[in-house]
C-alpha cells in the first residue's frame, strides 16, 4: 500500500461515517420534538454533511481517477461503504438518536482535534473547521442524554434501552490497521488507541450523571471498516442514491 493509497483511504473513511450519519440524522427534518429543537438538529446533519462533502471530495482527489464527491457518496453499494456501524443505526426514538450522537460526539471531537493538526494541510483545515462545529454537536447531545436520564422513568427507561442498543458498536472506534499505521507514522493520521481511556472516562461520566449503567460484558460488533455492515445500510443508500442513480448524468 502506497501513502497515496492509504490517504484515499483514511479519508474515505472519515468522509463515509459523516455522510451515513448525516443522511440518518436529516430523516428526523420536520419531525423534532418542537420547534427549536427541529431546528438545531437539522443544522447539526447540515454541519456534518459539509464535513463529509469536503472529505469525499478530497479522496477523490486523492484517488486521483476522476471520482468526485457525488461519485463516491451516490454510485457506491453498501460493501464499498466504510463508516463505522454506528451511524447507520436506525434513529428510534429521539433518546436513542441522542444517545448515539453522544458516543459518536465525544469521539469525534478528540479525533478531529488531534486532526487539525496533521500534516496534511487540507485534512487538517477540515478538521479546524469541524472542531468548532462538533464542540457544539458534543454540547447539545449531552446535554439531552442528561435530560432524558434525569427527566421521567420513562424517558430515563428509553435512554437506558439506547445505551443497551448501542454500546455494542462503540469498539470499532478504537481498531486500526495498516492503513492507520502508515499514516501515523507520516504524521497525518491521528492515533485513536490513546484516546479509547480518555473518551471511556468522559462516557461514563456523562451516563454516571444521566443515571445511566453502561452494559457489561458486551459482544463488541465491528466490521464496517471493511465494508461489512448490519441490514440497516442497505435500505439508507437505497432511499439517498435512488434520483442520482435513476439520472446518474443529471447536473444541478
Amino acid at each position: 500500500m502506497t501513502t497515496q493509497e492509504a490517504l484515499f483511504n483514511y479519508t474515505l473513511r472519515l468522509g463515509d461515517s459523516s455522510i451515513i450519519l448525516a443522511q440518518r440524522l436529516s430523516e428526523w427534518t420536520s419531525k423534532g420534538p418542537f420547534l427549536e429543537e427541529d431546528l438545531a438538529l437539522t443544522n447539526i446533519a447540515l454541519d456534518i454533511f459539509g464535513r463529509g462533502k469536503s472529505l469525499l471530495e478530497y479522496a477523490g482527489r486523492v484517488e486521483g481517477k476522476g471520482r468526485n464527491e457525488d461519485a463516491l457518496a451516490f454510485l457506491r453499494s453498501d460493501r464499498q461503504y466504510t463508516n463505522y456501524l454506528i451511524c447507520e443505526q436506525e434513529n428510534g426514538d429521539y433518546a436513542k438518536t441522542m444517545v448515539r450522537q453522544a458516543l459518536i460526539d465525544c469521539f469525534d471531537l478528540m479525533v478531529y482535534t488531534g486532526l487539525s493538526n496533521s500534516k496534511d494541510d487540507t485534512l487538517a483545515g477540515i478538521a479546524a473547521k469541524s472542531v468548532k462545529e462538533i464542540t457544539y454537536h458534543k454540547r447539545h447531545s449531552f446535554s439531552w442524554v442528561d435530560r432524558f436520564g434525569n427527566g421521567t422513568e420513562e424517558s430515563r427507561e428509553r435512554a437506558q434501552n439506547a445505551l443497551n442498543d448501542l454500546w455494542r458498536f462503540t469498539g470499532e472506534f478504537f481498531e486500526a490497521d495498516e492503513t492507520d499505521a502508515m499514516l501515523i507514522k507520516e504524521g497525518i493520521a491521528v492515533d485513536v488507541k490513546p484516546l479509547q481511556s480518555k473518551w471511556e472516562k468522559e462516557i461514563k461520566a456523562l451516563f454516571e450523571k444521566a443515571n445511566l449503567s453502561i452494559p457489561e460484558n458486551t459482544f463488541m460488533q465491528t466490521g464496517g471498516r471493511k465494508g461489512i455492515h448490519t441490514e440497516h445500510l442497505g435500505y439508507l443508500l437505497a432511499e439517498m442514491q435512488a434520483l442520482p442513480r435513476m439520472y446518474p448524468n443529471a447536473k444541478w
